[in-house]
Parts: structure tokens; sequence; C-alpha cells
């Protein structure tokens, strides 16, 4: 058994759209939450700070943690290609800085196309990681971090 990854994600929202990555797979396009692991010896908010350098290539502005989720693949869909996967993903709301557009950064995920925006409106419509987040944004973000459960 693989030990319990820590994940960390940024919710960036702005005029009324979620900040995203695009990615592909073998079944076309998918949506992500800018961020990823923690590394040993760094802080989450440094894993964050990283990630998002990494990912769209902005330096985040740290707000609350809004949404814990556990993903512990054997109870989802992917069960058959990562078994043993349990991450714990931490999701901050964050705000970019001023005069700063994100695009795809320095060292983008493998599966990485672009950086988007979604309407938080249409979110339904895609494709995106974790799927709870899509009912989680439709109303405001209450104060306080929502356990979101094993979801995907």
């Amino acid at each position: 058994m693989k030990p319990v990854r820590v994940s960390v994600k940024a919710v960036i929202i702005q005029d009324g759209k979620l900040l995203v990555t695009q990615n592909a797979d073998p079944w076309g396009i998918f949506y992500l939450l800018p961020g990823g692991g923690q590394m040993p010896g760094e802080s989450l908010h440094e894993a964050l700070i990283r990630e998002c350098r990494e990912e769209i290539g902005v330096d985040v502005e740290i707000g609350d943690l809004v949404f814990v989720r556990d993903y512990i693949a054997r109870n989802h869909e992917f069960a058959e290609i990562e078994p043993d996967v349990h991450q714990i993903e931490l999701m901050f709301l964050c705000a970019l800085p001023e005069n700063q557009v994100p695009h795809n950064g320095v060292l983008p995920d493998a599966n990485q196309i672009s950086v988007e925006w979604l309407s938080l409106l249409e979110l339904e419509a895609h494709r995106i990681y974790p799927r709870a987040i899509k009912h989680c944004l439709v109303s405001p973000i209450r104060t306080g971090a929502t356990y979101l459960g094993d979801v995907n």
C-alpha cells in the first residue's frame, strides 16, 4: 500500500469564473483546480505557491482553507488504473495578484494543455475533478472548511 499523499489546491474565482487547468486523457478533456502534492519539508502554503507557479505561472495569494476531500481510488471509477492511491486534498480560497495573467507555467502537469476560466454557472457541463466541487461553488463559499468526504 502506498502512503497517503497530501495535495493542496487553489480555488480561484474572479468575475463569476473558476480558474482551472485544462487537461487531456484517453477519455477526452477534463479540468482540475491548480495545485498538487506537498513535498517533505514544505508547508502547505509553500507547496501551493510552488504548484501554482509550475501550473498557472503566477504566485497566488492564499486565503482560507475552504474544502477538504479524501480520494481513495479503489472506491471510484479509476480503481483499475490506480487502486493503491489515497490522497487528502486541501483546497484554499486564493486570489491572483493584480495584473497577473495565468498561463501554462514552467512545469505543467503531463496532461495539462492550458489554463482556462470556466463560468460557475456552466460547471455542470464540464468534466471537472473533484466533481463534488461543482455543487460547492454554485452558492457562496461558507466560512470554515467543509469536509467533502471520499468523493471524486
